[in-house]
């Protein structure tokens, strides 16, 4: 079944960034992200989950990212838009067509 999206709804812009481990002189590392692409998507919230932590409440907000299709798009990475960061937690073409990836991500706190 072929799914049917208006690729006119993908009005955000924005840029796909990559982990990068840079060493910090004692054996570890320090992640910094270096942007790999910049694109339009679409920005769906799925749900938002109030969660109780030692300082307060938090919470997580998790999102639906569709962008067109990229063999470079995997979990692990981050969409940016602004200030707002979005961990990409799973990847997928929801009807294996290549036209689309359908990102399941959180988004991060500020």
């Amino acid at each position: 079944m072929v799914l049917f999206f208006d690729p006119g709804s993908m009005t955000a812009r924005l840029d796909l960034e990559v982990p990068q481990a840079v060493p910090d002189g004692q054996g570890g590392a320090t992640v910094t992200w270096e942007v790999m692409a910049s694109l339009w998507a679409r920005i769906e919230p799925v749900s938002f989950v109030v969660e109780e932590q030692a300082a307060g409440e938090g919470g997580t907000i998790s999102h639906r990212i569709w962008v067109r299709f990229r063999e470079d798009v995997s979990a692990g990475q981050r969409f940016r838009k602004g200030a707002r960061t979005f961990l990409v937690r799973l990847v997928h073409d929801p009807d294996e067509t290549r036209r689309y990836l359908v990102c399941q991500c959180e988004e991060e706190a500020r």
